[in-house]
């Protein structure tokens, strides 16, 4: 999964981040990546100023998480201290 991410409230980003990695844990996430938007090489303008890269065992264990009633709960968090896109991607036939 990949998160692009603007905060507008950086206290409450903050918790929801550690409360969204206690409740993904069980279901076998594990934080790739995150970083700041450094640059634009090509295309139109980059939606986001970060980026989260989140691996899971497979796509059914994603949506799992996604649907829980533990993430669920988080998600006003989520919506009041951010703007996130989340996508999922799979393997390649």
């Amino acid at each position: 999964m990949i998160s692009t991410i603007t905060v507008t409230d950086p206290l409450k980003f903050q918790d929801y981040m550690r409360r969204t990695q206690e409740v993904a844990r069980p279901f076998g996430a594990e934080m790739m990546y995150r970083g700041k938007h450094s640059a634009t090489l090509a295309g139109g303008p980059s939606h986001g100023e970060m980026v989260v890269v989140v691996s899971f065992p497979d796509l059914e264990t994603l949506k799992r998480w996604n649907a829980s009633p533990e993430y669920q709960e988080l998600v006003a968090l989520r919506d009041s201290s951010s703007v996130q896109t989340m996508t999922a991607y799979g393997p390649m036939d």
